[in-house]
């Protein structure tokens, strides 16, 4: 096990008795005249603040040993020298640890160190020492997942100090703002923000639902920030309806015409702005909203920050339930709908109580400054609000986000699925958040506006070239970067190949020279969020982030985060910290001989492969992507062995860590005019490997405040071993050799060079591991499958792979 902390603050002492103070563990800085003994009293009798009695207290206390012979109980009676090891065998089991299990009443520190827990040097500890080991061990966390100020916060702390005494709201503790609000008490209410469009063509303005949680305090002058949550699934989706709609994949591969647009005519196609109407005239004016609600789509994160002085806010949309227009799939349109929110917070867009009486609604609770959070669809909102440099965004943490959708939907020319999602496209994921549907009555009058709608965005996404188009030149929001003015901290798993790592790689390359703060980590997973993880103290990360961003705390969370920490993925539990990602110019150079990675260039000689499976082998893969990957990967007696090509190089004599765009450069022909090559990196090598998928730990072990909701615990684990473990991929259509909107012809049989990047990526190689190239054309899970009997041939003389090597 190991913990790894990157959110701690490292402050001098007279600092630590200044917040030990504020939170009440001292109640003033003259306890340093006190015995040791004294002190460690006074501190431990706080920390069971479920017990009502003093014989409680004593109790629980007698449960813990300072060492083999002595409970803590009859330790504190009388006056003793309080040793390291007295103190973090205590230490230890406050922090949830067990005795012989986790650690030795002999040598608890060395433990301690295995783990990455921190402890301080002195032998025998000093008054002075004492006080700063506790403040040290309340920013420390627990063996389940929580820094141990939060845990006592969740059995009751600052509950019951807030019977005894005035305690400030908010209150922050090493710099991060603490779990003292009382969820409980939250105010729900639902407002509907007016936005700049007319996306149903209605003649009406459309009115956005936005469901809000905040402080009670709120209602007695308190102003708060605000965690906004863009979520189009947050009404309801229609899958039912979005999986009729889903592509049939099995077509073959169309030739495309020869075209040469240049990007200013495709920026110069979007379609003009067309007049609004009028905005609506106030009726009146109201100080509460008048409509409330039960239960939100609550993100865990944001319920984490509702105990801690946060307002919460969740909007799903234009053409959601309860708010008016279309869904429109991360076009400007879409931008607009989710900056409105955010205008509204800031006091700069008018809302109503309704949607019919015009009565006007402030956030006059709002202290004006805005985070977005969420993960995939939601980050991915995130992103495009702080691209219109929005005034009131603050900052954004977007998690596995799209930076452009065509790199989400297409690839080099080529229908791409997100991994898991064969089929889907723009006009799916349109229908499966529509939840205006769910409202026949607020359905049936727009049906056939929607059902037209639908059927152009079909269209306009255009399945059939793949090409990169003016409908995809719209959804790019790496074209407006320049407009940035948030702090962007971006979160991404590298093996999702769901919205993969290029999405994240982009926009992090493209904010370089900004004058915005960013900060990236990169997970082992796929799709997933981590902030319910053992290893990595996230939340405490993105607390001290919005308490610097929303609440002015200088707390220098812009220094002390790193600004690159990426998990890796050999050792379990670690996290590596980075200065950079992908900015290197040491790259490791193969070249391609028959099956074979050489770092001399030597062969002559062409291969090739066929495409073509037989009826049984491509029904049975088509249902089956996992018995398709095993064997597209097997190195030795593969049944696709014909169906791809695999280079291997020998064994690495030394580790080597990856970071960055794997560069492939090949010279191709295919036998017919049209074509396309997949292509994998892979890691061979007999070894146990991360999951993929977080284990989980203990269900329901954080909680979030007090009795206030909770999160599953979770980590990655070694699975058995295993031969190998994909690192990157990247598919090409041959008719797009020079970039993504303009083709070429293809001369059936005749060679043409090309350069592929493959999905970015940091990775640890382990000695004695083989770099192995998997070149083959139809990928299963994510292009076209018309299992069309075309022959591929590589000239090996001009084929080769660049991999760059992580620098720190």
């Amino acid at each position: 096990m190991k913990i790894n902390q990157f959110a701690r603050l490292e402050v001098d002492f007279e600092t630590e008795l200044t917040e030990l103070q504020r939170i009440h563990f001292i109640e003033t800085t003259d306890i340093v005249t006190q015995s040791p003994t004294e002190v460690l009293a006074a501190l431990l009798h706080l920390c069971y603040p479920e017990m009502p009695t003093q014989q409680g207290v004593d109790f629980k206390l007698s449960t813990l040993l300072v060492d083999a012979h002595t409970n803590t109980y009859d330790f504190i009676q009388n006056e003793h020298e309080i040793s390291q090891a007295h103190f973090y065998n205590l230490a230890m089991q406050l922090l949830q640890f067990e005795v012989d299990l986790d650690f030795s009443l002999d040598n608890p520190t060395a433990a301690m160190s295995k783990m990455a827990l921190p402890f301080i040097a002195a032998m025998q500890l000093t008054t002075k020492d004492l006080l700063h080991a506790w403040y040290l061990l309340l920013t420390t966390h627990t063996k389940n997942g929580q820094v141990f100020l939060d845990y006592l916060t969740t059995k009751g702390y600052f509950a019951e100090l807030s019977k005894q005494t005035d305690l400030p709201k908010p209150l922050f503790f090493n710099g991060k703002a603490q779990a003292v609000f009382d969820t409980t008490q939250l105010i729900r209410e639902v407002v509907y923000v007016e936005s700049d469009q007319d996306t149903d063509h209605d003649g009406k303005r459309d009115l956005l639902k936005a469901e809000i949680l905040r402080p009670v305090e709120t209602d007695d002058g308190l102003s708060v920030p605000v965690l906004y949550t863009a979520s189009p699934y947050n009404q309801g989706t229609n899958d039912e309806d979005g999986a009729k709609l889903t592509h049939n994949v099995d077509v073959p591969l169309q030739k495309k015409p020869v075209i040469t647009p240049t990007l200013a005519e495709l920026d110069a196609a979007q379609p003009a702005k067309v007049d609004l109407p009028p905005k609506r005239v106030p009726n009146g004016v109201a100080t509460h909203a008048e409509q409330s609600f039960a239960r939100e789509s609550s993100y865990t994160l944001n319920d984490y920050f509702l105990a801690r002085g946060f307002a919460v806010v969740y909007a799903a949309g234009i053409g959601t339930m309860e708010s008016d227009g279309f869904r429109t799939t991360g076009d400007p349109e879409e931008t607009t709908s989710t900056v409105a929110i955010i205008e509204w917070l800031a006091g700069d867009r008018q809302a109503f109580t309704n949607k019919t009486d015009n009565d006007l609604i402030e956030a006059w609770w709002s202290n004006g400054h805005t985070a977005i959070t969420g993960r995939s669809y939601l980050g991915t909102l995130a992103i495009a609000a702080a691209t219109s440099g929005v005034k009131g965004l603050d900052t954004i943490i977007s998690e596995a986000a799209i930076s452009s959708w065509y790199d989400y939907y297409r690839e080099n020319g080529l229908v791409i699925a997100p991994g898991g999602f064969q089929g889907e496209d723009a006009d799916v994921l349109a229908e499966e958040t529509f939840s205006r549907q769910k409202q026949a009555s607020d359905y049936y009058p727009i049906k056939a506006d929607w059902l037209a709608s639908l059927e152009q965005m079909g269209r306009d996404q255009d399945r059939e070239t793949g090409n990169y188009t003016p409908f995809w030149d719209a959804r790019n929001y790496l074209k407006q970067l320049k407009n940035i003015k948030a702090d962007i901290m971006m979160i991404h798993g590298l093996n999702d190949w769901n919205v993969k790592p290029k999405n994240v790689w982009k926009l992090w390359r493209g904010l370089q020279s900004l004058p915005v703060q960013q900060k990236l980590i990169l997970h082992q997973g796929q799709h997933i969020y981590i902030n319910n993880f053992r290893s990595v103290d996230y939340t405490d990360i993105v607390n001290l982030w919005l308490s610097n961003k929303l609440m002015g705390v200088d707390n220098h969370a812009n220094d002390i985060l790193p600004d690159v920490l990426v998990q890796d993925n050999t050792k379990p539990e670690t996290w590596d910290t980075y200065t950079d990602w992908g900015n290197s110019d040491a790259y490791l150079t193969y070249h391609f001989d028959e099956n074979q990675l050489l770092e001399k260039a030597s062969a002559t000689n062409t291969v090739q492969f066929t495409d073509h499976l037989t009826d049984d082998a491509f029904s049975a893969y088509k249902s089956d992507y996992a018995t398709w990957r095993h064997d597209l990967m097997t190195a030795t007696d593969s049944p696709m062995s014909s169906n791809r090509l695999l280079f291997k190089s020998a064994p690495l004599d030394h580790e080597l860590v990856l970071g960055g765009r794997p560069q492939l450069k090949l010279r191709v022909a295919s036998s017919q005019d049209v074509g396309l090559l997949s292509v994998r990196l892979v890691d061979y090598g007999k070894a146990k490997r991360l999951s993929v998928s977080p284990q989980l730990i203990s269900r329901h072990a954080l909680d979030e405040g007090f009795r206030w909701r909770e999160d599953d615990l979770k980590e990655f684990a070694l699975t058995k071993a295993s031969d190998a473990k994909l690192i990157s991929l990247g598919h090409i259509n041959l008719q797009n050799l020079a970039n993504a909107y303009q083709t070429n012809e293809i001369v059936p049989n005749q060679f043409y060079d090309l350069t592929l990047g493959l999905q970015p990526t940091v990775f640890r190689l382990l000695k004695g591991h083989q770099v192995g190239v998997i070149v083959y054309a139809t990928d299963m899970e994510m292009t076209v499958r018309g299992n069309q009997a075309i022959t591929y041939q590589l000239d090996l003389a001009n084929c080769s792979i660049e991999l760059p090597l992580q620098s720190k």
